[in-house]
């Protein structure tokens, strides 16, 4: 089974795919816990490329194509490799944050995001769990980690604002396999309900 993980920047979402891996883990599943961009050596040198650096650093056409060619590398090198040997591959981000990243910032730009993707992507998750938070927490939670990957963050708060609507619109548009989850309570109530929703949705 193919689970990612979305949201906004500071949403909890890296923590939540770690806490449901152990868990998962713990049941004797055999689990991949991976992320986006990245998750195999390519696709590492290219997360450098795009999270670091200044905003203006590329346009968002240039990302759409730096992010397909990292996941096409994952997706190749990590997670198809993992769903074959019959393990539970669990994503923090995937398309839908492209769809959103890059798709919306800074222009209308969903189509050429979904024609690429169907093109060289071609794999939705089976299940896509989206912690949604306050954009104001998220930014302020996101900033306060002091890291060096703040290239989107530092695009301010209008860009959250303008993402959590969108990732609200994709849970709405991919009803199938979105599950909503409120990320504003502490970290334990939230992976208890993200355990209720993949145990009932695992084979």
């Amino acid at each position: 089974m193919f689970i990612t993980f979305e949201g906004i920047d500071g949403s909890g979402k890296s923590t939540q795919a770690r806490l449901l891996a152990e868990a998962l883990r713990v049941t004797g599943r055999e689990v991949v816990l991976t992320r986006e961009p990245g998750g195999s050596p390519g696709a590492e040198e290219i997360r450098r490329l795009v999270l670091e650096g200044d905003p203006d650093r590329w346009s968002a056409e240039t990302e759409i194509l730096l992010f397909t060619a990292a996941r096409r590398d994952h997706l190749e090198r990590t997670i198809d490799p993992a769903l074959t040997a019959g393990k539970v591959v669990i994503c923090d981000r995937f398309a839908d944050s492209t769809r959103m990243y890059q798709g919306l910032s800074r222009g209308d730009l969903r189509a050429t995001v979904d024609t690429l993707h169907r093109l060289m992507i071609g794999r939705e998750p089976d299940l896509t769990i989206l912690i949604d938070i306050d954009p104001a927490v998220g930014l302020a939670r996101a900033k306060g980690r002091q890291g060096h990957e703040e290239r989107f963050e530092d695009m301010g708060l209008a860009l959250q604002q303008q993402m959590r609507a969108g990732f609200l619109g994709l849970a709405r548009e991919f009803s199938a396999r979105f599950r909503l989850i409120d990320g504003a309570r502490p970290a334990e109530e939230v992976a208890a309900d993200v355990r209720t929703v993949v145990q009932a949705a695992l084979p």
